[in-house]
């Protein structure tokens, strides 16, 4: 098992400072009075820290728009190897404060807002904190996405958008009482909406084979209730380089939000049915798993996210290649943050097979030299794994799929291992007994090139115990 993440190298050329032009502190100063006047619509009697921390967060910005242009440019121009870090769980923090140090402009901006009267530290404690995680595993991602932006790496950030994330908590009567925190109550000024890149996703529905002209066999899936994930870009300088990356969010949209026949009929909750059942994915981070319809509603996230971010990945790789993936996996990479994403790689799978028209073996060897896996626990009951009656019904293609995988997976096993019946059983991605499972890391193992733990030490221990006997397999991994 590999010890490290996957390796990306910087484009062929590359990626300098765009010229100073605009960071001096009257630049800061003119910039700051007509956002706030003309764009806010505030004037010298409204002396809000929120709004001037606002206006001077357009700004800054501002400054960041065309080093993320020529970042991007850049990429495309090189066509260089490039990295997608898929996590749910993105604790990015404060944004003002980080966006002026990796310009290099604090201690402008600073004397700037001094000279306007205004203290920097009330401006950068008045934004919301965007938190989107709730422990290591988002502040993992964030710090991943931020270094990388740092090394000048191609690297995309890819996750929820949620419209409430980690709780906020008050004490009341010596008790914590948690209360959902709110964090786009007043929107976001960082981030830009790409409707021109929004992505459908299934759900329900149920699979079809059909034989096409050459005689091979086509799978459907059809009759299925679909989602629009519409994405948000937040960018990622790096430290005080010019190179800017992106961290994209979906948002789950209903594809019809509202249904005037229903509202004409006077059922109005019919009426917008479509639209409540499509916006609760990315409504809260972490729903309450204890009962069936938060265990459905987990892993409609984990799909959305993994859907969404492959076709965002695959459609532009069209649009440069065609249909050609043949050096798909030399030039494109996944990190998968942890075993939520880890559904990713039966979509990469169906998405290669159903829509595009690849053979099993083609669709599994580029799957199986793109994916690479983050494990963050040693604990086996920690591990992640879904009912297959509930795939089978959310998910019915890709419940296809992963049968299939671990029925050829299971094949392999038993030429290493002839007669090892119990063997066969710990390391089955399914997982009997009363009601059968989907062994999601066990998913993520098989379907990747590299699996690390999150520190060198953890990883020789996943060596040691908990995969032990997929590290006898696979040692390379």
């Amino acid at each position: 098992m590999a010890t490290e993440q996957f390796v990306i190298s910087k484009p062929a050329s590359s990626i300098t400072e765009v010229p100073e032009q605009g960071m001096k502190k009257h630049d800061f100063i003119d910039d700051f009075k007509d956002y706030y006047v003309h764009l806010l619509g505030r004037d010298e009697n409204c002396r809000s820290p929120y709004y001037a921390g606002e206006a001077l967060s357009q700004a800054i910005r501002d400054r960041l728009m065309e080093r993320w242009k020529a970042t991007h440019q850049t990429y495309k121009s090189n066509d260089c190897r490039r990295g997608f870090y898929l996590s749910m769980e993105f604790l990015m923090g404060r944004t003002l404060s980080n966006a002026m140090l990796n310009l290099g402009v604090t201690d402008t901006v600073t004397q700037a807002m001094y000279d306007l009267g205004i203290e920097i530290e009330e401006l950068i404690s008045s934004e919301q904190d965007a938190g989107l995680g709730n422990g290591g595993l988002g502040r993992l991602a964030a710090c991943f996405i931020d270094s990388c932006a740092t090394l000048q790496l191609p690297v995309i950030g890819y996750g929820l958008r949620y419209e409430y994330g980690m709780f906020t908590q008050t004490i009341v009567n010596g008790e914590q009482v948690e209360k959902p925190d709110h964090w786009l109550r007043h929107g976001n000024v960082w981030e830009i909406e790409r409707l021109e890149y929004s992505h459908r996703i299934k759900f329900g529905g149920r699979s079809m084979i059909q034989t096409d002209a050459s005689g091979r066999q086509r799978f459907y899936w059809v009759d299925t209730h679909d989602v629009l994930a519409v994405p948000f870009d937040t960018p990622i300088p790096g430290y005080q380089n010019g190179t800017v990356n992106s961290l994209r969010l979906w948002k789950a949209v209903a594809t019809e939000e509202f249904n005037l026949d229903e509202f004409n009929a006077g059922d109005y909750a019919e009426a917008v049915a479509a639209k409540i059942t499509a916006e609760k994915i990315t409504m809260v981070l972490y729903p309450n798993d204890a009962n069936e319809n938060g265990k459905e509603l987990r892993l409609r996230q984990q799909y959305f996210l993994a859907s969404a971010s492959l076709q965002d990945v695959i459609a532009p790789w069209i649009g440069m290649h065609g249909n050609n993936f043949s050096r798909f996996a030399e030039k494109r990479c996944f990190q998968l943050n942890d075993t939520h994403p880890s559904i990713a790689i039966a979509e990469l799978m169906r998405l290669l097979m159903d829509i595009h028209g690849l053979t099993w073996e083609a669709a599994w060897k580029i799957t199986r030299s793109t994916m690479a896996y983050t494990n963050h626990t040693l604990l086996p009951e920690a591990l992640e794994k879904w009912p297959v009656s509930l795939m089978k019904r959310l998910l019915p293609r890709l419940m296809d799929i992963i049968f299939e995988i671990n029925a050829r997976f299971m094949t392999e096993v038993s030429r290493h291992w002839p007669g090892d019946s119990e063997r066969l059983r710990r390391m089955s991605i399914i997982e009997e007994g009363d009601e059968q499972q989907v062994r999601m890391a066990y998913l993520a193992i098989v379907g990747s090139f590299s699996v690390n733990g999150v520190a060198q030490l953890h990883t020789r221990l996943l060596q040691q115990g908990l995969f032990n006997d997929f590290y006898a397999l696979w040692p390379h991994k």
